[in-house]
């Protein structure tokens, strides 16, 4: 056999090894599993702001008004199935909203002092 062929099977096999025994694992690998709570309700949310994008790029000219309107209806039918969704797996109870996306009350902005 050739030595340029034996060295060439030789490197690739210690690549092979290296790659196998001496890769990091990835940390997101070990984090904790999402649950489908969490998928529906990053799901919903997503859905929210793809009509908002929708009804601002129909605004600004990007869309027809039919085209608008199919796609508008496509969304707001998938919302509501993932409403659906999100009220079967949580039993009716509806989750708090985290304190960044929670509105303004009329209470918390008495509190605030304008200069």
């Amino acid at each position: 056999m050739e030595p340029g062929i034996l060295i060439a099977c030789f490197a690739l096999f210690a690549a092979t090894l290296i790659f196998i025994f001496y890769i990091d694992p990835d940390p997101r690998d070990s984090a904790p599993h999402r649950s489908r709570l969490d998928s529906l309700l990053e799901r919903r949310d997503a859905i929210y702001e793809n009509l908002r994008d929708l009804k601002f790029e129909h605004r600004s000219g990007k869309f027809s008004a039919a085209d608008f309107e199919e796609m508008r209806a496509l969304l707001e039918k998938e919302a509501a199935l993932v409403l659906a969704e999100i009220e079967d797996v949580t039993g009716g109870v509806v989750r708090p909203q985290r304190r960044e996306d929670a509105p303004a009350t009329v209470q918390s902005l008495r509190g605030k002092t304008t200069s």
